[in-house]
């Protein structure tokens, strides 16, 4: 599971999502994404289970690049208890998507499979995403 090595605070506040992404909102690395439509908190094990859809159709050809990374924790107190005493423990780690994140991306296969792959990945997640495509910058003359 996805989560840092460590982290110069324990805990965190929740923050807001308001607004698009500016960065990491193009595919960079590979011919096709999964590209966030909606802001949410993507969790590290949503992450995992979407890697190995992605893996799994893949069957050991081509690449993947994953542009995203748990390092926000998340906080939960336990089951009946009363209020006050602080701030609860850690539970697990969150990655903060705004609407426009390329998530992953995969490369180096036919795009029938590169395509059902991410479909295959968007059924991980909370929140709604597309898969969106590079555009050609082969040289071709529109």
């Amino acid at each position: 599971m996805l989560m840092p090595k460590r982290v110069k605070w324990r805990k965190q506040m929740r923050g807001r999502m308001k607004g698009k992404e500016l960065r990491g909102a193009e595919i960079s690395f590979g011919e096709y994404g999964l590209q966030a439509l909606e802001p949410g908190w993507v969790t590290a094990r949503q992450i995992e289970a979407a890697r190995r859809a992605i893996v799994r159709e893949m069957k050991r050809r081509g690449k993947i690049w994953i542009r995203i990374f748990p390092d926000k924790p998340y906080t939960q107190k336990p089951p009946e208890t009363r209020m006050g005493k602080g701030k609860g423990g850690v539970e697990y780690w969150v990655a903060v998507v705004k609407p426009g994140r390329v998530m992953f991306e995969v490369g180096g296969l036919p795009e029938d499979i590169a395509v059902d792959a991410l479909r295959l990945a968007q059924y991980k997640f909370s929140i709604k995403t597309k898969v969106i495509a590079r555009h050609d910058l082969t040289g071709e003359q529109a």
